[in-house]
């Protein structure tokens, strides 16, 4: 294969992740699926998102002639197994297979038929008047309380920076109306939690480190929020921001799932008493439109 059929070999496994199990059912599960084109040799037993990757890719490779059958079989099987699920496959899932698959010069009638893909679940689809999330900011007083316990956190020795960290991301959700799912988590070196904006989960990622996030933990952060729901995004939060090579590396070839804000991005917005919402929102559109997933706060302004 050549380099664009590699990438669009791993933005389909990225894809197609949660369209079925690896294992574990006997009616729908990607080995049934290829089964079903008789490819089932080309399927590896053991963990399921290298096995999604060499199905493709020897798929490509010795068996193209099939590849469209293969992909319409896991689209079959996917819209009964999440259904059940209470997951249904989505529209969006779908127009987004189509383009990668145009990548490949490889096109499917059954899944650009206008009243097919009209028919699929639209979890993001919702009036222009809907009522948008409460734009709520915090009293002077507690965003100067925030804005001193941020700067307060430089301070701290390692381990009970990492407690304070937890709490102060806690109650700077809350204090800008996005109360999270659960409190926020320490976990070793990060912190996890999580919130929903508009009816969209988002994952958080936080980490207080000397260095300059890069590549790598964003890759491993993208690959997490992959392999959640597929409608999931995730927003990582690194104190001392993003190296230049990381975030343009992250940002080459594949499209992000993910948005970024560093220590100076969470100043601003308590300090100033920024909409935590609208920022966002804007980050979000930012990366829609550029593909970059950080883009600071000083440049939205």
């Amino acid at each position: 294969m050549n380099l664009l059929e590699e990438q669009s070999v791993e933005d389909l496994a990225d894809l197609l992740y949660n369209f079925l199990p690896g294992s574990g059912n006997s009616r729908t599960a990607f080995p049934v699926a290829a089964a079903t084109v008789q490819c089932e040799d080309f399927w590896d037993a053991g963990s399921k998102r290298p096995a999604i990757v060499h199905l493709l890719s020897a798929m490509l490779g010795h068996r193209r002639h099939k590849f469209g059958s293969l992909i319409l079989a896991i689209v079959r099987q996917s819209m009964t197994w999440r259904r059940g699920r209470g997951e249904p496959l989505t529209r969006d899932e779908v127009i987004r297979l189509n383009e990668i698959l145009l990548r490949l010069s490889i096109k499917i009638p059954q899944l650009n038929q206008p009243d097919f893909l009209n028919s699929l679940h639209q979890p993001h689809a919702r009036r222009e008047d809907s009522a948008r999330p409460d734009d709520t900011r915090p009293t002077d007083e507690v965003a100067k309380g925030l804005s001193q316990r941020l700067i307060g956190l430089y301070e701290l020795p390692p381990q009970r920076r990492g407690y304070e960290y937890e709490r102060f991301l806690t109650d700077l959700f809350d204090a800008y109306g996005l109360t999270p799912r659960s409190p926020f988590k320490l976990v070793g070196e990060q912190i996890d939690g999580s919130f929903k904006l508009y009816g969209e989960t988002y994952l958080v990622e936080a980490k207080w480190h000397a260095g300059k996030t890069g590549q790598s933990d964003l890759l491993t952060f993208a690959g997490k929020v992959a392999g959640k729901a597929t409608w999931s995004r995730g927003l990582f939060i690194s104190n001392s921001g993003f190296s230049d090579d990381g975030l343009k590396a992250f940002g080459s070839g594949r499209r992000t799932n993910i948005i970024c804000a560093d220590g100076l991005d969470l100043h601003e917005v308590v300090q100033n008493r920024l909409s935590l919402v609208e920022i966002l929102e804007e980050k979000l559109r930012r990366a829609a439109e550029t593909n970059r997933a950080f883009v600071p706060v000083r440049e939205l302004r």
